[in-house]
């Protein structure tokens, strides 16, 4: 028999990595978590109080029945308020959603607007009026002749019609481009001045 060891028929086990993960969302300190020999105090009111060590800061916080909050653990000394913890979270949560919406704001969406061929004058004008509330809105907008059927012999009509269309937005609006076919419609990209 063949003397061969444990090691070389079974192979070894790696061992697991103890890498922290790496996260840019750190949770906010609070109250007995604060752990710095001094902190910059900002009080209730917003009122700078002082550099003093973090349970002397604690001491104050408890005394007003309020909660101690890392505000800053990057500057030096780090910033700590004395606030309430749930206005402090509700006051963040409020300006976060207030930034998401400004960036939502100042992307502009492309709206389209399909027209038919054999659309009648009354609704075309409050077609033509949606546009304009687009376009007042910052959107682009991307018009769109729709051809049915045996319409796509009329390739004129379609093109007397978009001319129509764009006539209404020489003073409010940049055309991007000449109108194009693609497929059955014929569309040109419309945006604010």
């Amino acid at each position: 028999m063949n003397s061969l060891s444990i090691s070389a028929i079974i192979p070894p086990v790696k061992q697991k990595r103890k890498d922290t993960p790496i996260s840019n969302n750190q949770r906010t300190k609070i109250n007995g978590e604060i752990r710095y020999s001094e902190v910059r105090v900002i009080g209730t009111n917003g009122e700078q109080l002082g550099i003093m060590s973090s349970r002397e800061a604690q001491i104050l916080a408890t005394e007003q029945g309020v909660d101690l909050v890392e505000i800053s653990a990057n500057a030096n000394p780090p910033v700590v308020k004395i606030i309430d913890w749930g206005k402090y979270q509700y006051q963040k949560m409020k300006e976060e959603a207030k930034n998401r919406k400004k960036a939502r704001e100042k992307q502009s969406e492309l709206k389209q607007m399909k027209i038919g061929l054999k659309i009648s004058d009354n609704d075309l004008h409050i077609k033509i009026r949606k546009i304009k509330g687009f376009l007042a809105d910052g959107d682009r907008v991307k018009i769109m002749i729709v051809f049915r059927g045996r319409e796509m012999a009329h390739k004129d009509l379609g093109d007397q019609l978009m001319q129509r269309v764009l006539a209404e937005f020489t003073e409010d609006a940049i055309v991007e481009g000449k109108p194009q076919f693609a497929g059955r419609n014929l569309s040109v990209g419309i945006r604010k001045k």
